[in-house]
């Protein structure tokens, strides 16, 4: 029973939760294994930041996130609000995928590692026009050490 304790010991430290990002940090960077990647994670995910359109929306309830990116540990590193009633949906989604899988596969080859917190998707509002994401000072965080 004692090697199994030590065993859990030694792995809780990768996946503990953290402190939440300040609300200007709230994006990881993409994770690159080799010079050539960087480039096109950038380009896929600046294509669907561009197809999400922010304006137009007239009520909140219009606007919404998008997962964008994947982290090492699992889930979307950042979401981006855009105005659902704008914004080519499917064109995004599909943009977004392609983003994932690319920078799934670069994590995957590079031994990339994370935090393991969780990240909720950002509550979204309608400021001056423009569909945002709303920051909180407190990201809610899945803690996985033993109790």
């Amino acid at each position: 029973m004692r090697p199994l304790a030590l065993i859990l010991l030694l792995l809780a430290p990768g996946c503990q939760s953290s402190q939440p990002p300040a609300a200007d940090a709230t994006r990881d960077a993409p994770v690159a294994a080799a010079p050539g990647d960087t480039p096109s994670v950038q380009r896929l995910e600046a294509e669907a930041r561009a197809l999400a359109r922010t304006t137009g929306c007239s009520q909140a309830a219009q606007c919404r996130t998008a997962p964008v990116g994947d982290r090492p540990c699992g889930g979307p590193r950042d979401y981006l609000a855009y105005c659902a009633t704008t914004t080519d949906t499917v064109a995004l989604f599909r943009k977004l995928e392609e983003l994932r899988r690319a920078e799934q596969e670069i994590n995957r080859r590079s031994g990339a590692i994370s935090t393991c917190e969780f990240r909720m998707p950002p509550e979204t509002g309608l400021v001056g026009g423009t569909c945002r994401a709303q920051q909180s000072n407190a990201a809610p965080t899945l803690d996985a050490r033993p109790q």
